[in-house]
């Protein structure tokens, strides 16, 4: 019994590197330009944490000042390894922020009949 214990604890230092994302700086760079219209090289990447289950969150800032709050999943290694390598990293959700780091309300864009329904108006964006 004791030999089995010790099998299972040893077994545990190996499993915990797994818990990191494994998704590259080049590779956060193309989702979060994706995510906020700007090509790599017109925005930089800054406070980034790694959570818990793959979770990445970090701020990207333009060069003409515009910051956005951003996340994405990454598959973890063990995630990678369970699934054979087969688990691509999420697309960035990206914010943009006001001054006071709230989300920055935009109006609405096409709305040129000057409608404004439900959705838009839970929106604040009429």
């Amino acid at each position: 019994m004791n030999c089995l214990r010790i099998a299972m604890f040893s077994f545990i230092p190996l499993l915990l590197p797994g818990c990191a994302a494994t998704i590259d700086q080049g590779g956060l760079e193309q989702r979060t330009a994706q995510a906020i219209g700007r090509p790599v090289g017109q925005f930089s990447l800054s406070e980034r944490s790694d959570e818990t289950g793959g979770r990445i969150q970090y701020t990207a800032t333009t060069r003409d000042g515009q910051v956005y709050r951003c996340h994405l999943y990454s598959a973890t290694g063990f995630q990678r390894a369970v699934s054979f390598g087969q688990t691509p990293p999420s697309d960035a959700v990206c914010s943009a922020m006001a001054g006071n780091g709230k989300p920055a309300v935009t109006p609405p864009q096409g709305n040129t009949t000057g409608a404004c329904n439900a959705l838009l108006k839970a929106a604040k964006r009429c």
